[in-house]
This record gives C-alpha cells, sequence and structure tokens, in this order.
C-alpha cells in the first residue's frame, strides 16, 4: 500500500471513529476535540494573533472544566517556557556585546566570489551560532551583514536570504538550546515520563541533518534561488518605484501657506503627504520643518501621489516641478540613495520584527514621524509594493519600510526591539568590551546543563543574572529582550497537551492511528508522523505542531513497542524544518520582504529539501537511536 493510501485510510478511519462518538453528550473527548478544531482554525485564520488565540483557549479549556485553573495558567510556571524566557535573554547578551559581528571579517574573507562558497561559508557560520542562541535573534544580526556583503558582490540579496534562513533553521536542531520548539519537546517529554532531552542529545542527528541540508544549499539550491532584487546604485527607486512618489512642490505668491508653518497648515494630516526637505534660496532645510514658517518661493520635497498633488495644488496654491530634484543631479554615477542622503540625512530599510507593538496599527495612529522623527517614504511586503495611503495601512511582521530622516534618529531606531535597521549596528550601540564575558557566560549555561545534574532551567536562570551583575545588559534591557507572543502562546498551548491527556483524547487518538496503521514498519510510521507534523508546521507554528503531536506520537510508539524517544525526535524535527513558505517559520518572515521574494520562492527552493528530510531523517533516527 502506498504511502499517500495509508494517509488517506487514516484521515477516513478517525472520520468514521469521531462519527460514532455520541457528539450530543458532553464527552470529555468530544468537547477536547471541538476545540483542538477551534484552536487550528483559530491558528490558520489569525481571528486573533496566535499568543492570544492560544491564551483564549486556555481560558475555555478552564471555562468547560476540561483543566483546573491551576492546569490553565501553569503554562506560565512551566519549566520549558520558563527556560526559553531565559534563552532570549542570554540571546540578547550575545548580541548587545556585539560577538556576532565578530565573525563579519571571517565571513567576507572565507565567502570567496562563487554563490556556492558564499552559501556554504555563510551557513557554517551561522549554523553553529543558531545553536546555541535563538535563530532569529542570529537572523537579525546577520541580515544588515549579508545585505551590506550582497551588495559589495554585485549579488542580488536574494540569493542568500532564504540560505540564511534556511540555515539557522538546520542549525537550531543542532542542540537542545537551538530553538524553544526542542526546549518545549524536552519538557513535554518529561512530563510524558520519558525524562528530559539532554543538551546535546540532538546533535548526532542534528549534525547530519544539518550536513544534509547544507550541501543541497550549497549545490542545488544556486539553480532555483529567483534574483529579485536589484544590485545597481539606483536599486531603492528601483525596488520602491520612488520617482513616481516623490516631487518638488513651489509655494507661489497666491499660495495660503504663506506665512503659516506646516504644523499650523495641517496639510501632512488632511492630506498623504510628507515633507522631506524646504529648499529656500537654494539653502536645504531638514528634519524637523514642523515649525518653519513657509515662504513664496519655498520648494518642498514631498512624498505623495499624484492624486494628492493635484489635490493640494488646487486648494492651497502650489506648482508641481516633476521630476526637477532629479534632474538637477542626474549623473549615472549617482543613485536616488545618494540625493536623498545629505550631511544631516540618511536613507535606510527597516524591517517591523515579530514582537513589534506596529504591528496591527497604522502609522497615523501610531505618530510614526514624532515617534521616531523619520519619514516613512514606501512599504514593501515580499514582492509586492504597498499603494496607497500609507499612513492608513495595517502594519504586518516581515514589513519592510524605506525611511528618511536624521543620521542621529538612525541611533536610536538601531536600539529599538521592535524594529531592524538593515545596516551594520553602530559601534557605540554595542559593548564589546564584554563581548568574551557573554560568551563565557553562554559557554558556562551549555556546560555545566550538559556535565553537571544542574537542570538547563536552573544554569540558564543564572547565566540571565550574571548577564545583569557584569553589565553585559542593563536590568532594563532584560524584559524587553523575551518574546513575549512566543511566552504566552507556549502558556496558552501547554494546557490544550493537558488536557489531551486529561479527557484521554491523546489515547483516543492513539488507538485510532494504531488500528488503522499498526501494521506498518517502523520507519514508515516515524515517516507519517514527520509528514503530519510538517504539514501543521506549514499552516500553524511549530509550537503548536510539537504541543498536539508529540503526546501522540510517544503513545503510539509506546503501544506498538517501539522507542518513543525516536518518534519524539521525529516530531520534534519535523517542526523545526519549516522551509515551503514565508509564514511557517519566523526567520522565513524576516527574510521575504528584504529579499524581495514572491510566496512561491519559498515552495520552490524548499519543497526538495523537505522532501528530502522526510525520508532521510526518519531514517537517520533509526539508525542512530533505533526504532
Amino acid at each position: 500500500m502506498s504511502f499517500g493510501l495509508i494517509c488517506s485510510s487514516v484521515v477516513l478511519g478517525l472520520v468514521s471513529d469521531w462519527l460514532s462518538l455520541d457528539v450530543l453528550k458532553p464527552n470529555p473527548i468530544v468537547l477536547t476535540l471541538i476545540i483542538l478544531v477551534f484552536a487550528l482554525v483559530g491558528f490558520i485564520v489569525e481571528w486573533l494573533p496566535i499568543d492570544l488565540t492560544a491564551l483564549a483557549i486556555a481560558v475555555i479549556l478552564m471555562l468547560l472544566g476540561l483543566v483546573s485553573p491551576e492546569e490553565g495558567i501553569s503554562g506560565f510556571s512551566n519549566t520549558a517556557t520558563i527556560t526559553v524566557m531565559a534563552m532570549f535573554i542570554l540571546s540578547a547578551g550575545i548580541n548587545r556585546t556585539g560577538v556576532i559581528q565578530i565573525a563579519r571579517d571571517w565571513l567576507l574573507q572565507w565567502g570567496g566570489k562563487r554563490l556556492a562558497q558564499q552559501i556554504l561559508a555563510m551557513g557554517l557560520m551561522v549554523g553553529p551560532i543558531s545553536a546555541l542562541i535563538n535563530n532569529t535573534a542570529v537572523v537579525a544580526i546577520f541580515l544588515p551583514i549579508i545585505e551590506d556583503w550582497a551588495r559589495k558582490q554585485r549579488i542580488s540579496p536574494s540569493k542568500l536570504l532564504i540560505p540564511l534562513s534556511y540555515s539557522t533553521i538546520l542549525g537550531g536542531t543542532l542542540t537542545l538550546l537551538g530553538t524553544s520548539t526542542n526546549i518545549l519537546a524536552s519538557g513535554i517529554s518529561q512530563e510524558l515520563g520519558y525524562g528530559e532531552i539532554g543538551v546535546f542529545q540532538f546533535t548526532p542527528l542534528g549534525i547530519c541533518t544539518f550536513s544534509v541540508g547544507m550541501i543541497y544549499l550549497a549545490v542545488i539550491a544556486p539553480h532555483l534561488l529567483p534574483r529579485r532584487k536589484n544590485t545597481n546604485r539606483d536599486r531603492l527607486n528601483q525596488d520602491y518605484d520612488l520617482r513616481n512618489y516623490l516631487s518638488e512642490v513651489v509655494i507661489t505668491p497666491q499660495s495660503n501657506l504663506i506665512n503659516q508653518t506646516l504644523r499650523e497648515s495641517e496639510i501632512q494630516r488632511k492630506f498623504d503627504l510628507d515633507v522631506l526637505e524646504l529648499i529656500r534660496d537654494q539653502v536645504r532645510f531638514a528634519q524637523p520643518l514642523a515649525d518653519k514658517k513657509l515662504k513664496s518661493g519655498d520648494i518642498l520635497v514631498v512624498r505623495s501621489s499624484r492624486d494628492d498633488l493635484l489635490k493640494i495644488r488646487e486648494e492651497r496654491g502650489l506648482d508641481i516641478l516633476p521630476d526637477v530634484q532629479f534632474r538637477q543631479e542626474e549623473v549615472e554615477t549617482e543613485s536616488l540613495e545618494s540625493v536623498l542622503t545629505t550631511g544631516e540625512e540618511k536613507i535606510a530599510e527597516v524591517l517591523i520584527l515579530s514582537n513589534s507593538r506596529l504591528i496591527g496599527t497604522t502609522l497615523k495612529d501610531l505618530r510614526f514621524r514624532q515617534r521616531y522623527n523619520v519619514t516613512v517614504l514606501a512599504i514593501r511586503r515580499g514582492a509586492e509594493l504597498v499603494q496607497g495611503r500609507l499612513g492608513r495601512i495595517p502594519l504586518r511582521f516581515g514589513d519592510l519600510m524605506l525611511v528618511q530622516g536624521p543620521k542621529q534618529s538612525f541611533v536610536g531606531l538601531q536600539t529599538t526591539r521592535e524594529l531592524l535597521v538593515l545596516e551594520e549596528r553602530d559601534a557605540e550601540t554595542l559593548r564589546p568590551d564584554k563581548a568574551k564575558i557573554a560568551v563565557a557566560i553562554v559557554a558556562g549555561v551549555v556546560l555545566f546543563a550538559a556535565f553537571t545534574p544542574l537542570p538547563i532551567l536552573v544554569t540558564a536562570l543564572t547565566g540571565v543574572l550574571l548577564m545583569v551583575i557584569t553589565g553585559c545588559l542593563k536590568p532594563g534591557e532584560v524584559y524587553g529582550s523575551v518574546r513575549w507572543d512566543v511566552i504566552f502562546l507556549l502558556a496558552g498551548l501547554i494546557p490544550l497537551g493537558i488536557a489531551m491527556q486529561n479527557s484521554g483524547t491523546t489515547q483516543w487518538l492513539a488507538d485510532r492511528l494504531i488500528s488503522l496503521g499498526g501494521n506498518l514498519p517502523g520507519y514508515w510510521m516515524l515517516v507519517f508522523f514527520y509528514v503530519i507534523t510538517a504539514f501543521l508546521t506549514e499552516l500553524l507554528s511549530n509550537n503548536a505542531s510539537v504541543v498536539l503531536l508529540l503526546p501522540i506520537a510517544a503513545q503510539v510508539a509506546q503501544s506498538l513497542d517501539f522507542n518513543p524517544l525516536a518518534f519524539i525526535f521525529a516530531v520534534t524535527f519535523a517542526a523545526s524544518s519549516s522551509f515551503m513558505t514565508p509564514i511557517g517559520y519566523q526567520t522565513n518572515t524576516m527574510v521575504y520582504s528584504p529579499g524581495g521574494y514572491k510566496f512561491f520562492d519559498f515552495t520552490r527552493v524548499g519543497a526538495p529539501l523537505s522532501g528530502t528530510l522526510m525520508f532521510v531523517t526518519p531514517l537517520l533516527i533509526m539508525l542512530i537511536y533505533g526504532i
């Protein structure tokens, strides 16, 4: 029987058994399955952010009595949740001391000129780093470095950014500490009675899958990776189509703006318009301009749509000077970026991070210009250039904004935890004198957890305390470095796992799978759970997939006299193998817009890798850990 037919029979069997249950009675299994379906739909549709969806699930479970109040909030005190929180803080300590920036020179030295060599050098650097600190932090640090490197090498960043994301995903499987998924799987394994997973227990399998992945990325992926972004000097204009949105307007003697300030005129509030510069008698005035009185003959460099420019011309007595700004400086060697960058002003790309408070709000609601003292010129989502009134568009995780403002404002942007400026961080914002201390602390956390009886929770919290005492992190930076969306996601999902155990849903689902596929060889059972987990991860999240499927997989293994650890590892590795969409894994979403990718670029590059690991990983699990 083919694997596809086996999967089909499993699904049909589950439907048949579901219909045989008496859904009219408040059966705990029925209620849990209903909530499980609600959770799946909620994660896919995203009526709420997934962390709030998880929290809502925990509340519903308590209201229905499927978990006690103590069990409903137990996710907040779970060892996995606290350990993940501590690892975020340790990652921030490494980040703030500039440890990873030290690796930049090595990358430039060994990257070479060939794309395959560049991908291999990058992967061999970021993979091992991702084994010890959170891989989203690694991508955040390396994104500006790789973008700058690509520009210097005259390579489209889209040739390198998907490999960057995939390398960190693969590197996260090298140790227990690489991802929150690994830590969560270890906690669930302990609760199920199979013991915690050791710090280096993943490593033999992780090294093998990482090697397979790097061979694929260096040999095959270069032929599949698209060239989405420009490498010429005027790339920002071409990527963001700025010449259609940047213009000059002159204040005529008949204008009603004369002797008014920009603040008094309210033209920036009433129209979709941002004033970038004021030119008076060939002298340029940059931000802040809100309180500068306007005179006849003043030239305003503005970002606006043509429709709004025409409205302003009629209502406020302005003349449009199309492309004058650019004709004056039309030199082949000069780019639009250099035209918009003066001694005090600069232009750069800024990425919205997953823990940003900007997500779901608009630039207008945020008073973005006043808050950060920069102006948003354009927004990109993957390959799409967002059109319309920028101030009214709800922002999303992964949006890439082109901003202009005073150079000093970008120092502040570099230190915020909600936005990532795609340029190398200024040295003055780092603490390089603390770099060796930070490395020693993280090494101590790993070694003590691996070779002493101390649990990883204890060593990680000790490391957090030492980061603050030694000055690697300031006390105020500790709380800001935690990905609270991940913490609430874990805290909300853990009660769902408890409810599945308490109600007997895990055993019921395991029995259905055993009755339908119990005659399968161990290898194909591993492949089955790997495929199901990988599929759910692309739709939901890696942590949600582990919470839902790991207990079922372990129960099936125990009932069939297989090695439960092998099935735990299959689910855990599959949950960290999201390569086929830009939304299945945080690092994929982070490189989506900076690379200018289209959605199916990830499918084209990721599908062969996912297909390879789908059959190779279960085989390696059998060879290394036994079945």
